[in-house]
């Protein structure tokens, strides 16, 4: 169980508004901009060369891109009005105090470094602004012009060390941020630390260039600038992002056999890659050793309560990343004793806090602790954010309470929110398989009118929605609003056509599929999918005339595309067709396993042709495939129904060379073969193997085995094994009336008599067959009321008698003085009519017996 919260609200500072960018898709993982540790903590800031803090290392280069900067509109409009000449004015540029003079001239006038530029082209940011100083002038001369020399000539003698790291943190494209990191190096009067390499270390990391990270790495060595506990951070987490784990964790090595010990950032990125890639355990044995400061961190393990109870003062982005790392991993009591641990700390919990335990709370339906999580948000003045909200939407929309999630849909709104695209998507598609369709088109209007995007899985899931809804007029105007913008993927061109071919709508489904075709986006998907379509349509010629069509249109047949129609054939009862295309796929080296020979077999056995079924399975061999225990049982099964003990053995022998164990499917279908050739031995070593598996004989096979004892009048074998049955529950009218037969056979009236009344209480008269054994029963014992009332049961329960029937009732009236011409007569009655046939039988059994006449229709 969670451990319950018991907050006090003022031991932790209040909090302002946590709002955090809305991201796409449900993740209540920590924010991948690190956090400041400073913040949270005073001491553990390593201190560097230059005096900056570790924690500046973390800073995320701004993703600046032309033409989207701060109040470019308004200088541009300036710019217009004090040189009207458009073409002369895209020659002027500012670089913090230089100006072009004319228009093709290579001379530039020089002013002071703080002089107000006339004629602007800025692309300075609010970042850029923020620096203050020469900073901002620096990085639009830098961003405009090419020749390092020219733009950085007012300012080469002044740059100090922290103006340096600006400058190279600021480079979007790595290749600039490499030529000037390269012209402070050529120039030699600069000094370059640790931590310039460190900046541009990240910046080649984000862009994935790792042979140039390896030569600057090298190149640290060659002049002796030693790395820090964050140059090894750093490289840790732009391999980590990279996607490259193995490498990542070579450079943790490489740290830890420098002795240095990773800090609580670095501790935190480790954790994120093995959280990433799924490995919990090793995330969590990592964050055990770091907290209790053990040695070798990389490998061993320790116990959680010793980690939270060491002195180490963790940030509130450390114990995100915790909680949501147990709960991903499904480790409720673990991410519990987390956040209890970061409350004892007087760690004040963020948005993202809270978010990380509803949702893990959510997930696994603790609905009283998400309620005590939002009462403590609001307690602590820590207001839910959008995130917050779509957690419990999808929350409670998963636990089918749409209400709820409606009403959180609502609360979001009224808390001036406003809803991402995650909201509208997770609601509308809670809608749209519930089939609510006036509350799916009212979120809609709601998107349309804010112009957010559909995307196309809630497109496909909308349109399944009008289908099953009845609203086919609906579904195709869906569709078709997507298709005629020209944006819709393979992907979902597909998707529509399953969401019409599921239902039965071929036409509908080759509507979108020539649709697609117009926009030229046929893939090997939509042919799939379409020829699945005409397989739930029984449209088999259309789906063997599209599959070989498929080439026509550049596209080449799949797994799939074989799979499905095979399949399709075969289970139209079309295994010549199937078998064509089968071989088809094997010639073209698809067939990786015996799976549709199985299907095409089972196909030609169910029409009794067992030799084509042979004749496949030997071909399957010759092509390599090899046989598995299904195969094998398919055609044993299939030779075991006809009797052909020499056939089916075979198989089972070569079930055996080929290394195969038998197995219950195997073994019910031999004891049926030996029961039908009266095998008694071999049936009874078959049926101990089921006794000695773990599910157990078949009740097909325990009545065989009786009906193999009863020809043997073998009682208490027979007996055993009924009474087994029993008590199970699993006898069913098969196996009571092969009891009463052998108890029949042998003269052993009571005990037969007795079954035919279990089998009346117990509702197990069903069958003729089973009324004729008990008809037959009284009829030989004499109970000629229990004849005459039998039958009368028989004939309300419309079980049509048959010849064996009258036989037994013949029985009867022969014995009861009636003549063999009375009894002759009323066979031919019945033949010619049944129905005043039947009704004569009964009359003549009731005058001889004694009892009234019954009603029956």
């Amino acid at each position: 169980m969670f451990v319950k919260l018991q907050l006090d609200a003022s031991c932790f500072h209040l909090l302002g508004s946590t709002k955090i960018i809305p991201n796409i898709g449900i993740s209540v993982s920590p924010l991948e901009k690190l956090e400041s540790i400073n913040n949270n903590r005073k001491q553990g800031v390593v201190k560097t060369p230059n005096g900056e803090g570790f924690k500046k290392r973390f800073s995320e280069v701004p993703r600046l891109t032309r033409g989207r900067t701060i109040g470019r509109h308004e200088l541009k409009k300036q710019s217009l009005v004090q040189n009207p000449d458009r073409e002369k004015r895209e020659n002027y540029w500012d670089s913090g105090g230089i100006v072009k003079e004319e228009e093709g001239s290579e001379k530039f006038r020089r002013r002071s470094k703080d002089a107000v530029v006339k004629k602007v082209h800025t692309k300075c940011s609010t970042k850029w602004a923020s620096y203050g100083g020469c900073i901002p002038a620096i990085l639009r001369a830098l961003d405009e012009v090419k020749d390092l020399d020219e733009a950085l000539k007012p300012w080469e003698r002044d740059l100090n060390n922290k103006e340096r790291s600006i400058i190279l943190k600021e480079q979007v494209s790595w290749e600039r941020a490499l030529e000037i990191f390269d012209w402070f190096k050529g120039k030699g009067c600069y000094e370059l630390n640790v931590i310039h390499y460190n900046i541009v270390l990240r910046i080649l990391g984000k862009a994935k260039k790792w042979s140039y990270i390896e030569d600057l790495w090298d190149e640290m060595k060659v002049k002796g600038i030693a790395p820090i506990n964050s140059t090894y951070g750093t490289l840790i987490d732009v391999y980590s992002k990279g996607g490259l784990k193995g490498e990542a964790l070579v450079w943790l090595a490489r740290m830890n056999e420098q002795g240095m010990e990773p800090d609580e950032v670095t501790m935190g990125i480790v954790v994120q890659l093995y959280k990433k890639a799924g490995e919990f355990q090793n995330a969590e044995d990592f964050f055990k050793k770091w907290s209790l400061g053990e040695g070798n961190i990389v490998s061993g393990s320790t116990k959680m309560e010793s980690a939270l109870q060491s002195h180490v003062c963790l940030s509130s982005h450390t114990y995100n990343t915790l909680i949501d790392t147990y709960g991903k991993a499904g480790q409720l009591n673990e991410a519990s004793e987390v956040f209890a641990k970061m409350l004892s700390e007087g760690i004040a919990p963020t948005t993202v806090t809270f978010n990380t335990m509803i949702h893990i709370c959510g997930n696994n339906g603790q609905l009283e602790e998400v309620t005590s999580l939002m009462q403590k948000m609001e307690e602590l003045r820590c207001p839910p954010d959008t995130r917050t909200y779509n957690i419990l939407i999808s929350f409670h929309a998963k636990q089918d309470n749409i209400n709820i999630a409606t009403n959180y849909f609502r609360k979001m709104k009224e808390a001036c929110l406003k809803p991402d695209l995650v909201s509208y998507r997770t609601l509308l598609y809670a809608y749209s398989i519930r089939h609510m369709v006036c509350e799916a088109e009212e979120l809609i209007s709601e998107m349309d009118q804010r112009g957010l995007e559909i995307d196309e899985f809630t497109q496909s899931a909308l349109t399944r929605m009008y289908i099953e809804a009845g609203n086919l007029e609906k579904s195709w105007l869906w569709f078709r609003r997507f298709h005629l913008t020209g944006n819709m993927t393979s992907e979902c061109y597909s998707a529509n056509i399953d969401a019409y071919g599921e239902r039965g709508y071929v036409l509908e489904a080759e509507n979108v599929f020539c649709c697609c075709q117009e926009v030229k986006k046929l893939s090997v998907l939509e042919f799939n999918v379409m020829i699945k379509a005409y397989g739930v349509g029984k449209c088999y010629r259309k789906a063997c005339q599209l599959f070989d069509s498929m080439e026509r249109h550049g596209v080449v047949p799949d797994k799939c595309s074989y799979s499905s129609l095979i399949q399709i054939l075969a289970g139209a009862d079309m295994p010549h067709e199937a078998k064509s295309f089968l071989r088809r796929m094997q010639d073209s080296g698809l067939v990786s396993d015996c799976i549709l020979y199985c299907a095409v077999k089972s196909s030609f056995i169910k029409l009794g042709q067992l030799e084509m079924a042979e004749e496949l399975y030997k071909e399957m061999v010759g092509f390599d495939v090899q046989p598995d225990v299904i195969v094998f049982g398919i055609l044993i099964n299939a030779f075991a129904d006809v009797g052909c003990v020499k056939e089916a053995l075979g198989y089972v022998d070569a079930m055996k060379r080929a290394g195969l164990p038998g197995n219950t499917v195997i073994y019910n279908s031999l004891i049926k073969l030996y029961t039908k050739v009266g095998f008694l031995k071999e049936a009874q070593e078959t049926y101990k193997l089921l006794q000695l598996s773990e599910e157990g004989p078949a009740i097909y096979s325990s009545n065989c085995m009786i009906d193999l004892y009863s020809e043997r009048s073998m009682v208490e074998p027979a007996e055993e094994i009924f009474k087994s049955l029993k008590i199970k529950g699993a006898a069913n009218e098969f196996t009571f009336a092969m009891m009463l037969c052998m108890y029949k056979k042998i003269g052993r009236f009571e005990e037969a008599i007795i079954i035919a009344r279990q089998m009346k209480e117990l509702g197990l008269l069903t069958e003729v067959l089973s009324y004729n054994h008990v008809l037959g029963l009284y009829a030989i014992c004499g109970r000629f009321k229990e004849v005459v009332g039998t039958f009368e049961e028989m004939i309300k329960a419309s079980i049509r008698p048959d010849d064996s029937t009258f036989r037994s009732l013949g029985v009867v009236l022969l014995k009861s003085g009636v003549s063999k011409q009375a009894v002759g007569k009323l066979e031919v009655a019945t033949k010619r009519d049944a129905q005043n046939g039947v009704q004569k039988w009964v009359s003549a059994l009731s005058y001889v017996v004694g009892v009234d006449d019954c009603e029956y229709m």
